[in-house]
């Protein structure tokens, strides 16, 4: 699993992200980092997180508030969650694959109406996060290649023709 790296605290893997920036802000980071004892990395990640609770989802909930309702080690399951909670930050691509995310039946737990219909609600609970996780990169090309095959999905047989539910 993960290692403990250096004379450093943590024993989580992070991620390793390169910037631009001014030597200015730089060279104040740096001194700000040592008024906290703290490495430049340390400094920014910390100074990132604080920030969070000024970014707004919307006019009530920070990325700060949500951030355990949006994380998850599952890169599918951060997608769904995201387009789920916060659709108007995606992206022209990310809008595409969620298009077709809402729209395949097989990624979803659905039920039949009075009238027959085979629906599903667009929700964390209505997911089957199983087979969204399995399909994620099949997913994930289909969204950038139309000629990408889904596998073939069918509503579930109606439980009148099965013979659970006599009319």
């Amino acid at each position: 699993m993960a290692t403990k790296k250096g004379g450093g605290a943590k024993t989580t893997r992070s991620e390793t992200v390169t910037v631009r920036i001014e030597p200015k802000l730089r060279y104040l980071a740096e001194i700000a980092a040592r008024t906290q004892r703290r490495t430049l990395s340390g400094f920014i990640e910390w100074a990132v997180e604080d920030s969070l609770k000024n970014a707004w989802l919307d006019a009530n909930t920070s990325v700060a508030n949500w951030a355990e309702t949006l994380w998850d080690v599952d890169e599918a399951d951060r997608f769904v969650k995201l387009a789920l909670y916060a659709p108007s930050l995606l992206n022209y691509d990310e809008q595409r694959l969620w298009k077709l995310i809402r729209e395949y039946g097989l990624l979803w737990k659905g039920y039949w109406t009075l009238g027959a219909e085979y629906k599903w609600e667009i929700s964390e609970d209505s997911v089957d996060w199983t087979k969204l996780r399995e399909l994620w990169p099949l997913l994930v090309a289909k969204a950038q290649d139309e000629s990408v095959q889904l596998p073939e999905w069918e509503p579930p047989v109606h439980p009148s023709i099965a013979g659970e539910i006599p009319f």
